[in-house]
């Protein structure tokens, strides 16, 4: 080999080196805080879950989860900018019931949901729960029923926003039993308690979460979970399967989702360490607190979770005969 040749190895190495530290660097995932955008404002109830979960799950990968509140345009503004951002792992965002819900509800979506974004894991699910006053004179969900049964379209079932997961529920109630009641929808869960507890409707559905302070103080008195299953978190509420209409499920959850494109390893890591987060039994027990229940889930399972709910939200809504808002 020529001196000239032999001079050129350093050189050589040195330009490999120099070329690989980079690559090296950029591999390892992650380096740097990874922002996810929530469509829900501050203070929710999914914004607190994912608070509880985002400190678990930045210690375990030695870096800041750092949520960003976006819940503008009936979250669409959170997805977009997720869809505007790099996909490499540094910018997620979390998807719902509500985006199932989105699909056949809101006008000109600007996102496919199903398309646009790959599913990392599950976060939590809650229930709804159906709710009357203490003073009620209904017992039971089966007293309720029969209630509408004799008198049709003169009982008040409260829900919030028009299109949320518990007005949708009511709806769904309404078309699985038959009963002719009027739903009444009221602007927050604070609205539906002060309503039932006027009298002003005779039942409520709504999240647990947001009841349990009014069940647990014996303003109101739990009926039916809307669960498939009684909850570890309300396990002497039955479910409205228990009461006779079988089949019912309404579950309203939550998960992490990438914008397409993200790298395979990334969501690999990313849904190793948020089921890893979600077994820390402080973390189970901060969710149960709350009226949640952790979904540490696969991608394939989150995914197919999201096709089902968008077909069956699209079946009541189309039911129900609901604008597209």
């Amino acid at each position: 080999m020529s001196g000239l040749r032999l001079a050129a190895l350093p050189l050589a190495l040195l330009a490999f080196v120099a070329l690989a530290v980079p690559a090296l660097a950029q591999g390892r995932y992650p380096s740097r805080p990874i922002r996810v955008m929530l469509p829900f404002a501050a203070g929710s109830v999914s914004d607190v879950t994912l608070r509880v979960l985002a400190d678990r799950l930045g210690a375990r990968l030695n870096t800041s989860v750092v949520v960003d509140n976006q819940p503008r345009a009936g979250g669409t503004t959170a997805a977009a900018a997720v869809l505007a951002a790099a996909r490499d792992g540094y910018s997620l965002v979390t998807l719902s019931s509500s985006t199932a819900i989105s699909v056949s509800l809101l006008k000109g979506l600007p996102y496919d949901p199903v398309a646009d974004f790959v599913p990392i894991c599950g976060i939590s699910t809650f229930a709804n729960i159906i709710a009357v006053s203490k003073d009620s004179k209904y017992r039971t969900l089966n007293d309720l029923l029969a209630a509408m049964h004799a008198r049709p379209g003169k009982l008040n079932f409260g829900t919030t926003t028009v299109g949320s997961t518990n007005h949708l529920a009511a709806n769904l109630l309404k078309s699985m039993t038959g009963q002719n009641f009027l739903i009444v929808p009221f602007r927050t869960p604070g609205d539906l308690v002060t309503a039932v507890l006027r009298n002003d409707v005779d039942a409520i559905i709504q999240s647990y979460g947001a009841l349990k302070s009014a069940v647990e103080g014996g303003q109101l008195r739990a009926l039916a979970s809307t669960t498939p299953a009684r909850t570890a978190y309300a396990p002497d509420v039955p479910t409205v399967d228990e009461a006779g209409v079988k089949g019912f499920d309404v579950v309203t959850w939550n998960g992490f989702f990438a914008p397409a494109g993200t790298p395979q390893e990334v969501i690999d890591t990313l849904n190793r360490e948020v089921r890893a987060a979600l077994a820390d039994p402080d973390l189970k027990q901060r969710y149960a607190d709350l009226g949640l229940e952790p979904l540490p889930n696969t991608p394939a399972e989150l995914g197919a979770l999201l096709r089902a709910e968008i077909g069956k939200w699209g079946r009541v809504i189309a039911d129900a005969g609901i604008e597209k808002q």
